[in-house]
């Protein structure tokens, strides 16, 4: 997944994210995928809307394949408008599937991803990554089975479930048409995409979905005895969800792509992003049962359940969701989170124990502190990270850099620390850090806002060594995890609190870092962490893809170029 080093077994705890390669080995199979991508009518919580739908279906269709699987998934794009799919991958920036790396697939048009899910097991998902795009659907979940010879550290489950968890507004994404039914079945006008335009902040999310229906919509049958993998993806907007299984325990036993020490939970937190998989054994009485979803740390309490139903019962759910519970329960959450760590003896895509790569014994080569702010630019709401707000350039940054495009982004666009002082209005810019290829980072993330904010790193893995409230200093490290911390690529900030991480830089490319809170996405809580090195081997980056979509300033670009010296 990623280049090897002499460190071990990397990949066997970093695999966060799939591979995309130019070639494959013969003897790895291929999958093929050919995906129609339309808006259509959807009513998961009873008011009819344009949804994104994948071959008619909401969500899209699910990707089942095994590690070193070659997928090939053609996309044609029937939208009136630009659309782009990232897949959390790893290893190739240039099929990251974000606006800072790729052109969008234009209307009309189709086309192909050609990706391997190379030395990588566990549970993530797609989505569509442009515009406002993800609140109106065309997401779906990636399952990445072992391969039959690597062991797993449990037993195998009698069935397996995908449970696509997530914040929903009732308001269209983009186009609204104001008919009266429609005006009397929401309290909002403005779509979601037209108020962030407008410098405008989202109201609270309407409701919860479960695989894309309302409560009880979704369910799960399951027989009496019998242990079930349920794998949990949080594709929302922005809240933290709590999940809970009525009357029954569940053991983690897996978090995009490591598998876990396996701790017994009543309930669970999926932050935005996060995705983990649990065990449970359906021993209660035949009947039946439900599983509750539940916003945390919100200004507006929502609750939705699925229903889970014991093979033969005849039972109806009869009651509504239980309430939602303490919105608000910081050390708890942050107690459950430290409790989350890797299992250092299980095997990972391949048979090297995860616990091979010492991460606590590297030095560390240089220390990122990055804080989160809000603030208004021309009298319109923003978010930036360390002062800057990031504004989309006219050509990907990646193709800017591969074909030294001037004036597209400068190296250095954002500091490494906040800016000391009272904060200042955001400084808006298409932020990129510049980093080495093969340096040790520590990430610390500071957050002095009332609210949890969730960060994801594409490309990477990221070992979370250390999370508390108050203020980071350098005293902080004494409580660092420098042994077993769970590695994964998305991670929770908790108000007015810090997280801090480690990550090796063993990936070359523009890698977005960016918010899980769409909204805060969309209005500038993102970069780019530009990985240099100036070697033009293809191991340390694969080439530019034949079939790769060229725009903006990089429309009529061709051949081979050098990207930009780190200076």
């Amino acid at each position: 997944m990623s280049s090897r080093r002499s460190m071990g077994a990397l990949a066997a705890v970093c695999v966060c994210m799939f591979v995309f390669v130019s070639s494959a080995r013969a003897e790895d199979p291929y999958r093929f995928f050919d995906w129609e991508v339309t808006t259509g009518n959807i009513n998961p919580l009873g008011v009819q809307q344009q949804g994104i739908l994948i071959n008619g279906q909401f969500p899209g269709p699910e990707i089942d394949c095994q590690t070193n699987d070659n997928l090939i998934v053609n996309v044609h794009n029937r939208l009136s408008e630009p659309f782009l799919l990232s897949w959390q991958h790893r290893k190739n920036s240039w099929k990251d599937g974000v606006s800072g790396t790729n052109c969008p697939i234009p209307p009309g048009q189709n086309f192909t991803y050609q990706m391997q899910a190379k030395d990588q097991i566990g549970s993530f998902f797609y989505f569509p990554s442009l515009a406002f795009h993800k609140a109106a659907g065309g997401f779906g979940a990636i399952r990445i089975r072992s391969r039959p010879l690597i062991p797993v550290p449990f037993d195998p489950p009698a069935g397996e479930y995908t449970m696509l968890i997530g914040d929903w507004y009732k308001t269209s994404h983009k186009a609204w048409h104001c008919s009266y039914t429609n005006f009397i079945n929401s309290r909002w006008i403005l779509a979601l995409q037209a108020m962030l335009d407008s410098g405008k902040q989202l109201p609270s999310p309407d409701g919860i979905l479960i695989n894309g229906k309302g409560p009880n919509g979704a369910s799960f049958t399951v027989e009496q005895g019998k242990t079930y993998r349920l794998r949990v993806s949080n594709v929302g907007l922005q809240s933290t969800l709590n999940l809970r299984i009525q009357d029954h325990n569940m053991t983690l036993v897996e978090v995009e792509g490591t598998h876990t020490v396996q701790n017994t939970y009543s309930s669970l937190y999926v932050h935005a992003g996060q995705s983990l998989s649990v065990l449970f054994t359906a021993n209660r009485p035949p009947g039946v049962y439900q599983i509750t979803v539940s916003t945390r740390f919100a200004k507006r309490a929502l609750n939705s359940s699925a229903v889970l139903r014991y093979a033969g019962s005849s039972a109806t759910i009869s009651e509504p969701p239980p309430p939602a519970g303490l919105a608000d329960d910081i050390d708890f959450s942050l107690d459950q989170a430290r409790s989350i760590r890797t299992n250092l003896t299980a095997s990972g895509p391949r048979p090297n124990p995860q616990g091979s790569y010492h991460y606590g014994s590297i030095n560390v080569t240089r220390t990122i502190r990055l804080a989160n702010s809000a603030g208004r630019v021309a009298g319109k709401q923003r978010y930036a990270v360390n002062g800057v707000s990031f504004v989309e350039a006219d050509t990907p940054l990646k193709l800017a850099d591969y074909y030294r495009i001037s004036d597209v982004f400068r190296l250095g666009g954002i500091p490494d620390a906040p800016p000391a002082g009272a904060a200042a209005a955001p400084r808006s810019e298409a932020a990129v850090m510049d980093s080495d290829y093969r340096s040790f980072l520590e990430i610390v993330f500071e957050n002095s806002e009332d609210s949890v904010q969730i960060w994801h790193l594409d490309g990477y893995s990221l070992f979370v060594v250390g999370m508390d409230r108050g203020v980071w200093s350098e005293q902080s490290r004494k409580s660092y995890n420098l042994v077993d911390a769970v590695s994964r690529c998305t991670v929770q900030v908790y108000p007015r609190a810090w997280t801090a991480v480690l990550v090796a830089l063993d990936n070359v490319g523009m890698w977005n870092l960016r918010s899980e809170d769409w909204a805060r996405r969309y209005q500038g809580q993102q970069f780019y962490l530009r990985v240099y090195t100036p070697s033009h081997s293809f191991r340390d980056e694969l080439p530019i893809p034949s079939n790769a979509l060229r725009c903006g300033r990089a429309t009529n670009a061709s051949g081979r170029s050098r990207t930009l010296s780190r200076y």
